[in-house]
């Protein structure tokens, strides 16, 4: 477990959302997976992310792990019940996943297959506390196990909320580290600055905060996050700096690089890459760093 050793050493890590196909070829991910092989910790494998049908986490960490490259898979509310998540857990740990990241799921009617049901069966806290019970020996049902997972467990957080949601985050964020959850993740960050709050009463807490540094493709697309996703802080001049610039796409690069030094700088665990299919601009952007 490089990446637990990592985080509890308190290095700063680098970790890379890889996409698990559309289909059954996995000749892309796997190889984008291995440019970067050494360069990064380990590889997020979400699990079908904005509801949109791929290979399971599970069945793309595997394939990953098999190529010597450490996963942390996601664990999702949205698609199994009680009974199928825990033996998916069990499943993993069998086969040597040991980091596992576990999320509420997007809501089916963000996703491309709109007449999907979900199944929310358990809730986020209530998936943690099936984690940590797996680990302990027992299934939900309070049966014994034969042979428990050992995993670092991780989880989502709201770095950008203020007042009362803010609170309400924090007392959610205590639930999940009771549950032993041990690193979270963040949405998107744009403007480091607007953690502070967020930053500045975790500070207490023994956890690890893992900021995403989402890569931007275009100038269209940042204009989108600017007008449409409120809860993502965005600053203006990043627009007017990617629209001045004759070379966009390094712009953007560079951008990334800022923010991942930035996050750095303020003494944050490390960070997770998100190029959202741009998988193979990932080497370029470590090199830059």
């Amino acid at each position: 477990m490089a990446l637990e050793r990592k985080l509890e050493a308190g290095q700063f890590v680098l970790l890379a959302e890889m996409e698990p196909p559309k289909g059954t070829d996995t000749t892309r991910m796997v190889s984008n997976a291995l440019r970067v092989k050494g360069e990064i910790d380990a590889c997020v494998v979400p699990e079908m992310s904005n509801a949109v049908m791929r290979m399971s986490a599970l069945g793309a960490a595997m394939l990953l792990e098999g190529k010597g490259i450490e996963t942390v898979m996601q664990v999702s509310c949205r698609d199994r019940n009680r009974l199928a998540l825990q033996a998916d857990l069990l499943a993993a740990a069998a086969y040597g996943i040991q980091n596992v990241m576990a999320v509420t799921g997007e809501d089916p009617s963000f996703g491309d297959h709109h007449e999907a049901k979900a199944v929310y069966d358990i809730d986020l806290p209530d998936l943690l506390d099936a984690i940590r019970t797996l680990q302990e020996g027992r299934d939900m049902a309070g049966i014994d196990l034969n042979g428990s997972p050992v995993f670092l467990v991780g989880s989502t957080v709201n770095a950008f909320a203020k007042g009362a949601a803010l609170e309400l985050e924090l007392e959610e964020v205590d639930k999940k580290i009771q549950a032993g959850t041990r690193f979270f993740v963040t949405p998107p960050v744009f403007d480091t600055d607007a953690m502070g709050p967020f930053l500045d009463r975790m500070a207490r807490r023994n956890v690890r905060i893992i900021p995403t540094v989402l890569l931007l493709k275009s100038l269209g697309m940042a204009r989108y996050i600017a007008r449409h996703m409120d809860h993502l802080p965005f600053p203006g001049d990043l627009i007017t700096r990617i629209q001045d610039t004759p070379d966009k796409a390094s712009a953007c690069m560079e951008i990334a690089r800022e923010t991942i030094g930035a996050i750095k700088k303020d003494g944050l665990a490390g960070v997770l890459l998100s190029t959202i299919g741009w998988e193979h601009k990932l080497p370029e952007l470590l090199q830059r760093l």
